[in-house]
């Protein structure tokens, strides 16, 4: 009787040893960072914290030469490093696995904390957040836009879906019209 007694309580503490590491899989799984196909990279200074394991182009113009020679979109992020808006979008977006996943695999992507002189990048003004999407025929997406109709290119925090919406169809417009 004691050895089954004995047998029940290893089982049980088995058990219960097993649920405990099975959670801590799913958790880890769960907040884990999206690590590029390729492995973990170095992460860069040009990220300015919107996603340290992606390359991201120093210059529009580096930036448009990488869209047309690999053939992908290139999506310009502009930002403040001092505005809240900015800030909260930030840790929304780098803590995105999906957001990270397809601009890893399938875009060029370039953040400016600065205006640049072309005026393509501010179709209806210069504000901050703003995402614009460009093609690899240096042809500025004004067609994909946030739901602001006073801020056409600005995004928020609950924003998130409706830029992956326009991520996925920036990628979609390039295989159809190109």
């Amino acid at each position: 009787l004691r050895s089954d007694q004995s047998e029940t309580r290893t089982s049980l503490r088995m058990k219960a040893v097993l649920s405990v590491v099975l959670v801590l899989v799913v958790i880890s799984s769960t907040i884990a960072k999206y690590i590029p196909k390729s492995g973990k990279r170095i992460p860069q200074t040009l990220s300015r914290g919107w996603g340290d394991q992606l390359i991201w182009a120093q210059t529009y113009e580096e930036a448009l030469y990488w869209s047309r020679s690999r053939n992908k979109p290139l999506m310009v992020l502009f930002h403040l490093e001092d505005c809240p808006h900015s800030q909260a979008l930030k840790k929304v977006f780098s803590e995105n696995n999906e957001i990270q996943k397809i601009l890893d695999e399938d875009f060029i992507v370039l953040n400016l904390v600065y205006e640049t002189t072309d005026k393509h990048l501010s179709p209806d003004g210069q504000y901050v957040p703003r995402i614009l999407f460009v093609d690899p025929s240096m042809t500025v997406r004004a067609d994909i836009n946030g739901r602001y109709s006073n801020r056409m290119y600005a995004y928020e925090t609950g924003d998130i879906n409706l830029l992956i919406s326009n991520m996925q169809k920036a990628k979609k417009l390039l295989k159809a019209e190109l």
